[in-house]
């Protein structure tokens, strides 16, 4: 998928994931294939959370969630994708000046007209800086042209926000089953196995039940997360779970590890009289 204009090109490719077309697609492929099946759930799928470290680290529980959008890989047609910025400050949420996101795997288009009517809010703004060389947003890009069909991407990079300027860009952008939402989060960083594993799951029990807000220092990504999670009780959404560990569990090295989690969170079934 291609279009006119500036694209901004891959930063992370041979660090956070393969820099060669033919490793990276192998290695997602072999990611996703090592996820367990799981039953059919019902409801739709309409948002995930998900890890951004390099593959090595959070790319097994990363799949456990992008493995299940092959379900729906002939009805979502727009990605909205929301990741913490890690390099450079913004005050609200940023858009890319690109046209389009590169990965080895191919040009994925921004979809502009989204692009234009996020511009009417006060808290979104466009900046090439915050973009250039985030890895939160693209490492979830080759996850994604490996599930899906053809799609157009709403990159967001999140700074300084409140919960509610999160929702009103995400409310914006809901669609019906054609749109996607994906927020881009590590968990706890630098702590010892045992004391990770205590926190991260009283961060996902949290999330789960839709509770209250989560902090940085329990989530990279808690700006993003505490929108999505605002934006999930306004419609009911119901959240899961899928897969919980940390690079202690996937490097083998338990001094200090960063935490990652996987959830999906999907619209209730109705209910049948």
């Amino acid at each position: 998928m291609t279009t006119s204009g500036e694209t901004r090109p891959p930063a992370v490719g041979g660090l956070f994931y393969p820099g060669s077309a033919l490793e990276l697609a192998a290695e997602v492929r072999t990611l996703l294939a090592a996820v367990p099946a799981r039953a059919a759930t019902p409801g739709l799928l309409k948002a995930l959370i998900v890890p951004h470290a390099g593959y090595r680290y959070s790319g097994p529980v990363a799949a456990s969630a992008y493995a299940l959008l092959r379900r729906q890989r002939d009805t979502i047609r727009r990605v909205v994708l929301l990741g913490p910025v890690h390099r450079v400050p913004v005050r609200g949420l940023a858009l890319p000046a690109a046209q389009a996101f590169a990965t080895p795997l191919g040009t994925l288009p921004i979809d502009r007209e989204a692009v234009s009517q996020l511009l009417a809010l006060r808290q979104v703004s466009v900046s090439r800086a915050a973009h250039a060389e985030e890895h939160s947003l693209e490492v979830q890009l080759p996850f994604l042209q490996e599930v899906l069909g053809a799609f157009s991407l709403v990159p967001l990079a999140v700074g300084d926000a409140s919960p509610e300027e999160v929702a009103e860009v995400i409310e914006l952008l809901w669609g019906g089953p054609e749109t996607l939402i994906v927020v881009s989060s590590d968990l706890s960083h630098y702590l010892p196995y045992e004391q990770a594993r205590r926190i991260d799951a009283e961060t996902c029990a949290t999330i789960t039940s839709l509770a209250h807000s989560v902090s940085h220092e329990e989530a990279c990504g808690g700006t993003p997360i505490n929108g999505l999670m605002l934006a999930a009780r306004r419609h009911q959404l119901a959240p899961t779970l899928l897969d919980l560990r940390s690079s202690g569990d996937t490097s083998g090295d338990r001094g200090r590890v960063v935490g990652y989690a996987a959830f999906a969170f999907r619209e209730e079934a109705p209910h049948v009289c």
